[in-house]
């Protein structure tokens, strides 16, 4: 019987933190020629644009995180470890999952006169 509570009590929370990660964002849209709108799709909205010499340069911040199967896998295993561990295991998965919440990249993006991409450049974060 406590057993059981410690799992309900403790369980969960790198559970969710894995399923609520960030997504996998598809970075090819920033090859040369790819139309803007495109760019928006994925990426959503840029931090700043401005523009040079008649042509539109994008700052775009983003966490690229984990595809959906990676974010389920991990919440499987996590959800696993915590039934067989009475809900130990979460006090080294939920800093875990904080530590693996995605990786920030800075992209600025140069389009052509028609609103293609025509160069990317990674910025420092």
């Amino acid at each position: 019987m406590m057993c059981t509570a410690c799992v309900l009590v403790f369980s969960g929370c790198a559970v969710s933190m894995a399923v609520q990660q960030p997504g996998k964002k598809d970075l090819s849209v920033l090859e040369s020629g790819t139309p803007r709108p495109m760019v928006l799709a994925e990426l959503g909205m840029p931090v700043s644009s401005r523009w040079v010499n008649k042509r539109r340069v994008d700052l775009f911040r983003i966490v690229q995180g984990y595809s959906q199967g990676a974010r389920v896998g991990r919440a499987l295993a996590h959800g696993t470890a915590d039934f067989f561990t009475a809900g130990v295991w979460e006090v080294a998965a939920t800093p875990g999952e904080a530590y693996f919440s995605g990786e920030n990249l800075v992209f600025e993006v140069l389009y052509d006169e028609n609103g293609r991409v025509f160069r990317m450049r990674s910025v420092a974060p």
